[in-house]
């Protein structure tokens, strides 16, 4: 049975910023990205905290901060708890952070945005630039 926490059910602004905080710590991004390197599988808890170097009760403290963030989901296997990303948790932070890049949609792009695809808005501004 999987068991995720979000702080809002919205996406909104303020579930950004616990996200980015969650993150915003060397083991917490550490956790999260072997968690994503993991996929959907995830990986024992145990095994993320001996590659991070860390004992169980900090191990805790963090990734229960992922989990708060709902950036992480975690289940059990038998006699071990397994943890995994959240991907569409991930892809909503990323699309927050680049949309509107470069004034455009990131529809157009995915979850990437192509800065050397100047928007109009940018092209206006270089051709006002060039001519001054």
């Amino acid at each position: 049975m999987e068991m995720t926490m979000h702080r809002s059910s919205k996406k909104d602004s303020a579930w950004m910023v616990t996200a980015l905080s969650a993150l915003a710590h060397e083991h917490r991004l550490a956790a999260y990205r072997l968690l994503v390197e993991a996929g959907p599988a995830g990986i024992s808890a145990g095994e993320i905290a001996e590659k991070l170097g860390l004992v169980p009760s900090s191990f805790t403290f963090h990734v229960q901060a992922l989990r708060n963030a709902g950036l992480i989901s975690q289940r059990r296997a038998s006699r071990h708890v397994i943890y995994a990303a959240d991907f569409t948790a991930i892809n909503t932070l990323v699309g927050f952070l680049v949309k509107n890049c470069c004034g455009q949609d990131i529809s157009t792009y995915g979850p990437a945005c192509d800065p050397a695809r100047p928007s109009v808005k940018q092209k206006e501004m270089r051709a006002k630039a060039e001519s001054a």
